[in-house]
């Protein structure tokens, strides 16, 4: 099934349709939020509003993707730090073998 299907308006969707910020900018209201712990953060709040996903603020320092705050329809409120990331570190083929699964549902962008 289609990947945009299976991820609807999640954190995951958000970070995978990145790249395209029409896509992006199709689900999500974009804006800037204030500097907050050395961090420049956008507020992307889902413009369907029967979803899971109140807002999410994404970090970014520099131009690397540093955190989320991920805000559920129940007020809960997640945060993901990351750290330690190397941006297209360099890994040998072979490290890689995909077998899903019997039953398992593949998703194609």
């Amino acid at each position: 099934r289609a990947q945009a299907q299976a991820l609807g308006s999640t954190p995951a969707a958000l970070l995978a349709s990145a790249p395209d910020m029409v896509a992006l900018r199709a689900d999500y209201a974009l804006e800037a939020a204030p500097e907050q712990d050395g961090l420049q953060w956008v507020l992307a709040t889902p413009k369907a509003r029967d979803g899971q996903l109140k807002s999410v603020r994404v970090g970014f320092e520099g131009e690397r993707l540093a955190a989320l705050d991920i805000l559920d329809s129940f007020g809960q409120r997640s945060q993901i730090r990351f750290t330690g990331m190397q941006l297209n570190p360099a890994l040998p083929a072979g490290s890689f073998q995909f077998k899903p699964p019997a039953g398992a549902d593949v998703l194609k962008p």
